[in-house]
Parts: structure tokens; C-alpha cells; sequence
């Protein structure tokens, strides 16, 4: 009996993440593939009248916040309970799925969870980072943990012109604002770098970027340590067969190697 690709999706709860975490996981069931995404309960009953695909199975836990974060709420232990949580739900569904003939053959993550990966990694299952961004803020916050963060702090003056390597010229309004002098938000900054941090340890990192080829090129190209794989747009498609992703067009294979 052949076994389908089975891709294990969890993403972050907001919906920034959830959108095209729920693109990605259509497309991938229009291919033939099973995949069971996985996020917290407050997203879960966002989603409530989400209709899914055969192929589609979805799975929710309780990370405490199951209203949802308040403005100002605590984000590091929002995080620290959504490592926790998270980590054992994956394992069980793991568990579970193999002993239903469907085991896990990938598992996809998105930003802010990368213990996803060593959940994956201690399975020995591959794992890719779906960047929910293009790739240009990829590259952006590369850049500003790996020898450029100083240039950021001129970007107090809004005509103050950044050049990146690989990329357009870039002034402050181009930059997410996280980067900027002006950001409070030690907390978000932070979880960026652990990420990316956390993503070069990796022996061979994949990165699928919300983005595709004829867009960005260069930024795909721009960083030799990440090898970024254009996956998007990750927009709803126009007609339910009509594939407008080079990922749905039988590249998904890649990720399984």
C-alpha cells in the first residue's frame, strides 16, 4: 500500500498566520496529500465556520489564552505555554497518525514555533518554516541580526536610504516596523531572532516563503545560508482547480528528502 505525504501544519494563533497556513493546507489535499493542521483552541473558534476539504483534518489545544491575547497581554508566556502545549499535542498527533496507517511524513511551522522542528527532529521528520511573508522581510531581518542591525538605527530620518545586499534600496517606510528605532516591542523583536537563530542551527533548513520566483528573484536569492522556496501567493484561488502555487504543481516531493 502506497502512503500519502502526510503534512503535519501548525501555526501561530493570529490571523496572519492561520490564513495562509489554511491556503497552504488546501492546496496540498488538491494534490493528493493528507494534512492535519494544528493551532489553539482561540484560533480553532475563529475558524469555526471554516469549511475543510476531504484531506483536511484539524486539531486544536489549549495553550491558556482560549479568548484569545489581549492588547498588552503577556506574550512570553503566551509563547512559553504554546512551546509546552504544542509540543505534546504534536507528539500524540504523531503517535496516533502512525498507529491509523497515515504517519507524519513532514512537518511545516510557522513563525514563532520553531520547537516545532525539534519536536520534528526528535521524530526524525523533516521540517520546513512556512514564512507567511515575502521574502524581502526575510532577508530584512537576516540582515539586521547578522552584521547591518546599526544601519537600522538611522532610520530615525524617513529619507535615510538602507542598501541591503541582494535587495532595492530600502528607506524606513519599506522596513517592517519591528526593526525600527522606534519599536517597543523587545518582546516580538526577539522571538524573531530566536527564530532565525534557531533556523541556522538546522543541518539543512527549508524555508517556504508566501511569496514566488518572478516576484523576487533576488531576495530569494539574497542569503546564501537559506535556501527560500516561493510557494505563494497564498491567496484563495480563483476556482478550485485552477493551481496558481509552482508548490502545488508536484514540487511538494522535495520537502520529504
Amino acid at each position: 500500500m502506497v502512503v500519502k505525504p502526510h503534512f503535519l501544519l501548525v501555526t501561530y494563533p493570529a490571523q496572519g498566520h492561520i490564513n495562509p497556513s489554511l491556503q497552504l493546507a488546501k492546496r496540498l489535499t488538491r494534490i493528493g496529500a493528507l494534512v492535519t493542521l494544528v493551532t489553539s483552541l482561540s484560533a480553532g473558534r475563529r475558524m469555526s465556520k471554516t469549511s475543510f476539504p476531504d484531506g483536511l483534518s484539524f486539531v486544536t489545544f489549549s495553550d491558556g489564552f482560549d479568548d484569545g491575547l489581549n492588547p498588552g497581554g503577556d506574550l512570553e508566556r503566551l509563547a512559553s505555554e504554546l512551546k509546552r502545549r504544542g509540543s505534546q499535542t504534536l507528539n500524540e498527533v504523531i503517535a496516533d497518525s502512525a498507529k491509523e496507517g497515515k504517519p507524519v511524513t513532514c512537518v511545516v511551522y510557522t513563525i514563532f514555533l520553531h520547537w516545532a522542528a525539534d519536536v520534528a527532529r526528535a521524530q526524525h521528520l523533516p521540517a520546513a518554516l512556512l514564512w507567511i511573508q515575502p521574502a524581502t522581510v526575510f532577508d530584512i531581518y537576516y540582515y539586521y541580526f547578522n552584521g547591518y542591525g546599526d544601519i537600522f538605527n538611522n532610520c530615525k530620518d524617513s529619507s535615510y536610504v538602507i542598501e541591503l545586499p541582494g535587495l532595492p534600496p530600502l528607506t524606513s517606510r519599506d522596513l517592517p516596523s519591528f526593526t525600527l528605532p522606534s519599536n517597543t516591542y523587545t518582546v516580538i523583536i526577539q522571538a524573531f531572532q530566536e527564530q532565525l537563530e534557531h533556523l541556522s542551527q538546522e543541518t539543512n533548513p527549508r524555508v517556504l516563503v508566501n511569496s514566488f520566483d518572478a516576484l523576487e528573484l533576488g531576495p530569494m536569492n539574497a542569503t546564501e545560508k537559506f535556501k527560500l522556496i516561493g510557494i505563494g501567493p497564498l491567496i484563495p484561488a480563483l476556482h478550485e482547480h485552477h493551481h496558481i502555487s509552482p508548490f502545488v504543481d508536484g514540487h511538494f516531493p522535495a520537502l520529504l528528502q
